[in-house]
């Protein structure tokens, strides 16, 4: 009797390390969610990443990780994404660094983007303003925040004064109406900005008399050719992707490289991300090694260059979080500030 119950729990315990063998390599979860931040139109995003589920499902089945669903969500803001990152019902989330910091408590950087460089890196103003902005075929590893002003006389005149070689002044700045990112952990809507206005005039943005918080970049673009706003902060360059619709859409008559100049340019800023959750059982050290594999095999292939070019981005390297000390310093200023 002893020896067939001792025969009766060889065989159980064998079982068990075969599938605990069988499943150390290997995933059969039920659902991947990944977010994107809404930097863009909301619905232009979430049209442009459809296609990414099944590539991402496909690419992960590879590394021996099979979900019968993946999902992708826009989030209703930067810190949304954030905290579905922190609480584990995001797994994946697209999100620059400034949110990347505040929320690095829930979220790891699993990769880091790389864009195509710019004609312009100046830190000169004056310098975008001699050519319209064109992307180059080096790719780089940051980029920079942008103060636009517009047709409106009053940006136009600053755009005067800073074309003809002359500085800003603390009143020049308060005397217009400015659109900044309703986003308060967005880079190039909110912390970069904020720290050009320190550095150059001892303000921030909350000492801005009038200002209008927007939703996105298409939305300030928008306002800043109707002449509701007169200066706008926004990534190096986000006229790119509206030029078309400067005139198109927006009801100009000119380009928006003859109506709009660059008054004020940031540091350079490290790229955006793509985190992990760190608070989700989902998420092993392994996947996220088959994730970095299969979004730096997505973003060689020309599908996966439709889906990340609705951030800019080119492809991906393994992200390391010492590369965003520089974005925690800015944090902390900005923190310091308010």
């Amino acid at each position: 009797m002893k020896k067939k119950i001792f025969a009766l729990l060889s065989v159980v315990v064998l079982t068990m390390a075969l599938m605990v063998g069988c499943g150390s390599n290997k995933s059969d979860d039920d659902e991947l969610v990944v977010y994107f931040v809404p930097s863009r139109d909301p619905k232009e995003i979430q049209s442009a990443t459809e296609p990414l589920a099944d590539m991402l499902k496909e690419e992960l089945a590879k590394e021996g990780f099979e979900f019968k669903n993946i999902r992708i969500e826009v989030g209703t803001s930067f810190e949304a994404v954030g905290e579905a990152l922190e609480s584990g019902t995001a797994h994946v989330g697209f999100i620059p660094g400034g949110t990347y910091v505040l929320y690095e408590n829930g979220a790891d950087v699993a990769l880091t983007a790389t864009r195509f460089g710019l004609n312009h890196d100046s830190d000169n103003p004056a310098d975008w303003n001699t050519a319209p902005t064109e992307n180059t075929d080096k790719k780089v590893t940051y980029y920079r925040s942008l103060v636009i002003a517009g047709p409106s006389e009053k940006g136009q005149a600053l755009a005067d004064k800073i074309n003809s070689g002359k500085k800003l002044t603390a009143e020049d700045v308060k005397g217009v109406t400015w659109g900044v990112s309703s986003n308060t952990t967005s880079p190039a809507g909110y912390i970069y900005p904020s720290l050009w206005l320190q550095e150059n005039f001892g303000l921030s943005l909350t000492d801005l008399p009038n200002k209008v918080a927007l939703d996105n970049y298409a939305t300030a673009l928008t306002q800043l050719a109707s002449g509701q706003i007169d200066v706008m902060v926004t990534y190096a360059d986000a006229r790119l992707d509206y030029a078309d619709k400067w005139t198109s859409e927006f009801g100009r008559s000119k380009s928006v490289w003859e109506e709009t100049n660059v008054i004020g340019v940031t540091a350079p800023i490290y790229n955006d991300t793509i985190s992990v959750t760190k608070n989700s059982s989902v998420m092993t050290p392994e996947l996220v090694k088959a994730l970095q594999n299969a979004f730096m095999n997505i973003a060689e292939t020309p599908e996966g260059q439709d889906v990340i070019s609705i951030y800019t981005h080119k492809g991906y390297e393994i992200g390391d979080s010492k590369n965003y000390e520089e974005e925690k310093k800015a944090q902390e200023l900005i923190k310091s500030m308010q």
